[in-house]
């Protein structure tokens, strides 16, 4: 299968790539993105055929309907990666909370956050295309708390590549922060920017797309990529649990085969719901896919108005803080699918120079077809988290809390509901505390042993080990010396 670009092709790229092309270069012409030509076609046969099969067994099957040029032994490599999960015949449990309502676990891999799900395969074969091509790589990764350690966790040690990883200084938890900054391996480094996030993933697409550095890079014999979504290698791991947890619902006979549901998904950078999307297309049965969003609610406005303005906004630091985010990139790929490349480029190129697009009612309308949104404030989600824990007996984090409300505004009690849980609770602890137990300002490690004892949980080893940890990554810097400081790294 090839790829191709979403802004359209300017001549200074090939007009078609492959996946793997499109996975070590992910920045297409006019500073847009790959997504395939087109997506397999599978049915409800493919979900029957994969009705008792292993996770891995599905994930194989379905790389191999989208043809990638990996070698076969390769993806099994990578796809092993999920036997060190918590429970390797299950790696993404679907655990019914309410009666239509279904939780799908994305977070017991090595890092306890969903970003896990993409990046522990997609290391393995980025590292081992390099090593194929006797070429050594520089790994971008931005990251709001969750793509940062996933990366990280990934690509420690392995062959040919670097990472260069730059995240928003207080603006993670300090878990995600720990887990960052005690990564000890040589190939790894951890950036601390004075800024939000927006600015460590603007700077990520400037330099992708910056030939300047790209030669500065190739006279130290390194090429360039991303681990983040913009990198159509995480987007295509993405689709997977999606598949996963529709047939999880079947096997639990909470549905029948061919019944639709909703995907409810706390919403970003867009990947995952992209990644739900493609799914729908593909094989899924959807009803629609229901964003949910935090203060930030950028994509909600885009939703429910056609509107995406950022021209009087800035990030607002909420208790969901990896989804603190106003430039969605996986957007533009929705957006591709829909109106093709010449639209998606006059909106991207709006956005980029007004800050502001928007849709019209014909395009809205062809939007709200497949979306609905409603974004969810801090304290409605402590509300949530401590309902959900009185009545149901169920810990949530706060990113999965704001599906409780667009649970409730935006899908119909008749179809059943799969919201996806992206983070274990040790990840935002102080605020759990304080939905739980009315704790104020509490330390990570007092919180989390707060909660543990309130829940009747263990705190996971690699989680209470990090406050013991060295910190050995303490580089905080301005936004503007970002590319002077991974220079000085290689």
């Amino acid at each position: 299968m090839n790829f191709i670009q979403t802004r359209g092709y300017d001549e200074t790229k090939p007009k078609t790539v492959t996946f793997s092309e499109a996975i070590l270069a992910p920045i297409a012409s006019f500073g847009g993105l790959y997504v395939p030509e087109k997506l397999p076609e599978l049915g409800e046969e493919f979900l029957t055929k994969h009705l008792n099969s292993s996770y891995k067994e599905l994930a194989k099957d379905m790389l191999n309907r989208f043809e990638i040029d990996i070698d076969s032994d390769v993806i099994d490599e990578a796809l092993a990666l999920y036997d060190a999960f918590d429970d390797a015949k299950n790696p993404v449990p679907v655990v019914k909370v309410k009666e239509n309502l279904y939780i799908s676990e994305l977070y017991h891999g090595p890092t306890r956050a969903f970003k896990d799900m993409a990046l522990q395969p997609f290391g393995v074969v980025l590292s081992s295309i390099a090593q194929k091509r006797n070429e050594n790589y520089l790994i971008l990764a931005a990251t709001s708390g969750d793509t940062g350690p996933a990366a990280l966790e990934t690509f420690k040690n392995r062959a040919n590549v670097q990472v260069a990883c730059l995240y928003p200084n207080g603006g993670t938890s300090d878990v995600q922060r720990l887990q960052m900054v005690t990564e000890d391996a040589k190939n790894l480094k951890v950036i601390g920017i004075n800024g939000v996030f927006d600015d460590a993933q603007n700077a990520l697409k400037r330099l992708l797309a910056s030939e300047e550095f790209k030669k500065a890079l190739k006279e130290k014999s390194v090429s360039l990529s991303a681990a983040n979504s913009v990198n159509f290698g995480r987007i295509i791991f993405q689709i997977v649990y999606h598949i996963h947890s529709y047939l999880e619902l079947v096997r639990q006979g909470g549905i029948t085969m061919g019944e639709k549901v909703y995907l409810n998904v706390p919403s970003g950078n867009f990947g995952n719901a992209l990644g739900g999307y493609y799914a729908a297309q593909m094989c899924v049965p959807v009803e629609k896919i229901v964003i949910s969003s935090n203060e930030n609610n950028v994509l909600t406005r885009l939703i429910n108005s056609g509107k995406y303005d950022l021209r009087d906004s800035e990030v607002v630091n909420t208790t969901s803080p990896a989804m603190d985010i106003l430039k969605s990139s996986n957007i533009e790929r929705i957006l591709f699918d829909m109106f093709g490349d010449v639209r998606t480029r006059e909106l991207m190129e709006s956005l980029e120079s007004q800050n502001f697009y928007e849709l019209t009612a014909d395009e809205l309308t062809k939007l709200q077809e497949c979306f609905a949104a409603d974004f969810c404030n801090g304290d409605e989600g402590k509300a949530y988290i401590k309902n959900i824990f009185n009545n149901e007996n169920y810990l949530m984090d706060p990113h999965t809390a704001t599906c409780m409300k667009s649970y409730e505004t935006c899908s119909s009690p008749e179809i059943k509901t799969i919201a996806y849980s992206t983070a274990e609770w040790t990840k935002f602890s102080p605020v759990i505390a304080n939905a739980l137990t009315g704790e104020v300002d509490a330390q990570d490690i007092i919180a989390l042993e707060s909660i543990a004892k309130e829940a009747n949980l263990e705190i996971p080893a690699m989680v209470r080990g990090l406050f013991t940890k060295p910190v050995v990554q303490d580089t905080i810097i301005n936004k503007e010396d970002i590319e002077k400081e991974i220079l000085s790294f290689l």
